[in-house]
C-alpha cells in the first residue's frame, strides 16, 4: 500500500474513533446533553465501540489507530519499519481532526458550560492521583494488555485435515473492542487509560491551539508525555514477550 493510502485510512480512521471516544465524554460532562452525569461506564462503552467504528473503517491498513499498536507490530516484524512514519502521520491527524470535530459537534454547549477550565478531560486524560511514575506503570500495563492480546490473540488456522478454526479473527474488530471495554473498567481509573498515544496528544494539541473555548485551562503539557510514553513502552514489551513466545515454538 501507498503511503498516502496508509496516512488517508489510518486518519479517518483515528478521526472517526477521537470524535465518537471524546464525544462521549463530552455528552457526559457538558450540560443541556441528553447524557449528562451518565457515568463512567457510559463513557467506557463508548470509547469502546468508538475502536470498532474507526478500526472498522480504517481496515485497509490493518486499523492501528494507535501508534503502541503500530510499534508493537513493527518490532514483531508484522508491519514494515519504513511504513511506521506513515502510520504515525495518519493517527496523528486524525486525533487532531477527530477533536476538532468534536468541538464542532458540542459547540454550543462547549459556550454554555460554567466552568470551561475542566474542558480538557473532554479531550485528554489525568490522574486521579499525580505520581508520573505510577501513572506511567498504569500506563504501560494497560497499553501491554492490548497490544499483547493484539498479538497473542488465536488468529485463523486451517487444520491439516482441513478444519477451519477461527480463534479470535471471527470477531473481526469487535474483539479489539472487548478488550478496551474491559481495560477501560478494570485498569482505566488511575489514569483515564489513554492507552494510545495519539489518543491523548493530537486532541491536546488541538485543544490547545485549534480549540477558541472561551476560558479553558492551559494543556498540562507536564504530564503529556506519561500517555504517549507509557503506551509506546507497553506496546514494545508486548511485542517483546510475542517474540520471545514464538521463539519458543
Amino acid at each position: 500500500m501507498s503511503p498516502g493510502a496508509i496516512i488517508v485510512w489510518e486518519l479517518l480512521g483515528t478521526a472517526v474513533l477521537l470524535l465518537l471516544g471524546n464525544g462521549v465524554v463530552a455528552n457526559v460532562v457538558l450540560r443541556k446533553n441528553n447524557g449528562f452525569q451518565a457515568g463512567t461506564l457510559f463513557i467506557t462503552f463508548g470509547w469502546a465501540f468508538g475502536v470498532f467504528a474507526g478500526a472498522s473503517l480504517a481496515a485497509p491498513t490493518g486499523a492501528h489507530l494507535n501508534p503502541a499498536v503500530t510499534l508493537g507490530l513493527a518490532i514483531s516484524g508484522k508491519v514494515a519499519w519504513a511504513d511506521v512514519p506513515f502510520y504515525l502521520i495518519g493517527e496523528m491527524l486524525g486525533a487532531i481532526l477527530g477533536a476538532v470535530l468534536c468541538w464542532l459537534t458540542y459547540k454550543l454547549q462547549f459556550d454554555d458550560h460554567p466552568n470551561p477550565e475542566e474542558t480538557l478531560g473532554i479531550f485528554s486524560t489525568a490522574p486521579q492521583i499525580r505520581n508520573k511514575v505510577w501513572n506511567l506503570v498504569t500506563e504501560i500495563i494497560g497499553t501491554f494488555v492490548l497490544v499483547g492480546w493484539i498479538l497473542l490473540a488465536q488468529p485463523f488456522k486451517t487444520a491439516a485435515d482441513g478444519t477451519p478454526n477461527f480463534g479470535n479473527a471471527a470477531l473481526g474488530y469487535a474483539g479489539v473492542s472487548f478488550v478496551v471495554l474491559v481495560i477501560g473498567i478494570s485498569l482505566g481509573g488511575p489514569t483515564g487509560y489513554a492507552i494510545n498515544p495519539a489518543r491523548d496528544l493530537g486532541p491536546r494539541i488541538a485543544y490547545a491551539f485549534l480549540l477558541p473555548i472561551k476560558g479553558k485551562r492551559d494543556p498540562d503539557w507536564n504530564y503529556s508525555w506519561v500517555p504517549v510514553l507509557g503506551p509506546l513502552v507497553g506496546g514494545a514489551l508486548a511485542a517483546l514477550v510475542y517474540l520471545a513466545v514464538h521463539n519458543l515454538t
